[in-house]
């Protein structure tokens, strides 16, 4: 998964104060790697105290230089913080390979051979894990720089990251698929979709019937309606154009929409295309008076939300993921 690394520049000094085994290095850069934690993580627990993997998050990100912002930069799936999950996994990869110990559930603690590396390069850390992951995945010993297909094998991104990229290459897939089913539908199919989409979006909420498809040969410019209360006071309208992905809706379309919705006093509209609109298009939006709400659904958005709400869409497998439960284990005592 691409997480926008930004280009080296050069780092000011931390603001909080570092330990004295960390050494300031200007050229890191958002949001490192797992392997790129490795070594400052053997730098933090040199000190020989036992650390849970939460209580070094505050002690790197200083030294990373990592924002507020970046420090709490999750998954596009939602699975968790990024760094927090790396930290978590370099912690895995070092104790594997034996450099940290566990004197208790959840905390580390750097070992004697941990203590022969904190004079080694990064890389000189990296390699040894790599030829240790290699080991346990194929219960055999080689070197790992040397084994094309055990580097290929051994990748830059945790398990987590893995997952979520695996995870978000299907969701994009698939929702190039139901941009290409739309295509192959009548336009009027499609104004009878996007009024079902916003029904399961919750818009209409309980009210019965709260969506209407208009008389397709004469709508006057609006394609439905979704009434937002029992007697009708608040109405959302509806523009929706099937047009092929590479045809951009400018200015005029959305101005054409605006008038329609005023004729039909009307305050609210969304306008989907499975397309995409103009810069012009979004400007247009911007400057309307704050009396007139339209929002802009271009074909990705509309894609994902059709994904997301699961219109028309089957549950192909569901994979189980299991952690400790913490409640449970904290209740047996401790050796």
């Amino acid at each position: 998964m691409y997480l926008g690394l930004r280009k080296p520049c050069e780092r000011l000094k931390p603001s909080l104060p570092l330990p004295y085994y960390i050494r300031f290095n200007p050229l890191l850069m958002p949001i490192p790697k797992y392997h790129e934690i490795q070594k400052p993580i053997l730098e933090v627990l040199s000190d020989g105290q036992a650390y849970r993997y939460r209580d070094l998050e505050p002690l790197l990100a200083p030294y990373f230089q990592l924002s507020t912002e970046e420090r709490q930069q999750e998954y596009q799936s939602g699975n968790g913080l990024v760094f927090l999950d790396r930290i978590s996994w370099a912690l895995s990869y070092l104790h594997m390979g034996g450099l940290l110990e566990k004197p208790q559930r959840a905390q580390y603690q750097i070992t004697a051979l941990g203590r022969q590396f904190l004079n080694k390069s990064d890389q000189a850390i990296r390699q040894y894990i790599n030829e240790q992951r290699l080991q346990k995945q194929t219960g055999q010993s080689g070197d790992f720089q040397s084994n094309p297909k055990a580097q290929e094998s051994i990748t830059d991104a945790t398990p987590e990251e893995a997952l979520s990229q695996g995870f978000e290459e299907l969701k994009a897939s698939t929702c190039q698929d139901i941009l290409d089913t739309i295509l192959s539908k009548h336009p009027q199919a499609f104004e009878e979709l996007v009024v079902k989409l916003l029904q399961k979006m919750g818009y209409g909420g309980a009210i019965k019937d709260a969506g209407e498809v208009t008389q397709y040969s004469n709508d006057g410019g609006i394609d439905g309606i979704i009434r937002e209360d029992v007697l009708g006071f608040g109405r959302i309208h509806l523009q929706a154009k099937r047009y092929a992905r590479d045809k951009n809706i400018g200015r005029v379309d959305i101005q054409s929409f605006v008038g329609a919705m005023a004729a039909a006093k009307a305050d609210k509209g969304i306008f989907i295309t499975t397309s995409s609109f103009t810069q012009e298009a979004h400007q247009y939006v911007r400057n309307l008076s704050n009396a007139m709400r339209l929002l802009l659904m271009d074909g990705d958005e509309l894609a994902n939300y059709i994904y997301d709400y699961g219109l028309g869409m089957s549950i192909d497998r569901v994979i189980e993921i299991k952690k400790l439960d913490s409640d449970f284990w904290e209740t047996m005592a401790n050796e």
